[in-house]
């Protein structure tokens, strides 16, 4: 009499799921639903921005527009980067950098975000299958986790979080600088200031909002009643760790929008509309 737990005559690899003493099982799942749009689309909204990004690092042109600079572009640490009146400006790298100044400073918030828990989430089921899908059996035969490389490099998030701070905090600065027009003159705003406004907001809000952030605020504490502050910023950065996909999601297409609308300006489609 078959118990359900005979050695599976699949073709397939017999590891992982299809190892011995699992359940014999012929269907590769048994969900009804259309369950591959979920990592289907979170691969087309990675793909697409992973190509913009891409396009815009290694271009080297059209990311400054006075007052507003591109924060792919900032803050700029070579020589050939184009002069910001008062701007991210620091030549740090000096003249022997030839290829685009966005190359040096991308490394930091991009490694944030390859090594954050929503985004490895992300695509370790729409470019890695690992798993595709809940109840949804992966392709491969074995799994380790991250405990070899490449992967292994993940446990360095909480340092990306350190540098992250750091650019959120010069993006807030070029933030502030676009409460200037074209002259430098300060006390305009124009429609690039909403863009940057919104833009620096998401950014902070997907920064602080990081796991690492709460454990670091809240985290190695017995008593939360002799710690009241801590106790409130990690109820404060709890909540927004419960929409930390959205923030995700939603900075990811902010500082896209910023650098896109430099680009327009930069590159003469269209004027800074101004308010004041």
């Amino acid at each position: 009499m078959a118990t359900g737990t005979e050695p599976s005559t699949d073709p397939r690899p017999t590891g992982g799921v299809r190892g011995a003493g699992r359940a014999a099982i012929a269907a590769s799942h048994l969900r009804t639903d259309r369950w591959w749009l979920a990592p289907a689309a979170t691969a087309a909204g990675l793909l697409a921005f992973i190509v913009y990004s891409t396009w815009r690092a290694f271009a080297n042109a059209d990311y400054y527009a006075a007052p507003y600079v591109s924060p792919f572009y900032s803050p700029c640490l070579a020589e050939n980067c184009d002069t910001m009146r008062a701007g991210p400006n620091a030549e740090l790298f000096g003249g022997w950098w030839g290829i685009s100044p966005a190359i040096i400073i991308l490394i930091f918030p991009l490694g944030f975000r390859l090594t954050c828990y929503y985004y490895r989430k992300a695509y370790y089921r729409s470019f890695w299958a690992s798993p595709p899908a809940c109840a949804v059996a992966e392709p491969h035969a074995k799994y380790t986790g991250e405990t070899r490389f490449p992967l292994i490099l993940q446990n360095i998030h909480r340092y990306f979080f350190y540098a992250a701070i750091v650019v959120a905090g010069i993006l807030t600065y070029d933030t502030v600088l676009a409460f200037r027009d074209e002259h430098y003159n300060w006390g305009h705003m124009g429609l690039g200031t909403l863009v940057f406004l919104v833009n620096i907001t998401l950014i902070w809000a997907y920064t602080i909002s990081c796991h690492s952030c709460r454990h670091i605020v809240g985290g190695k504490l017995k008593h939360f009643s002799r710690h009241p502050v801590r106790y409130r910023a990690w109820q404060f950065v709890g909540r927004l760790n419960a929409r930390h996909m959205l923030l995700a999601w939603a900075s990811l297409v902010s500082v896209a929008l910023a650098d896109f609308y430099v680009y327009l300006l930069a590159s003469g489609v269209f004027d800074d509309p101004r308010f004041f």
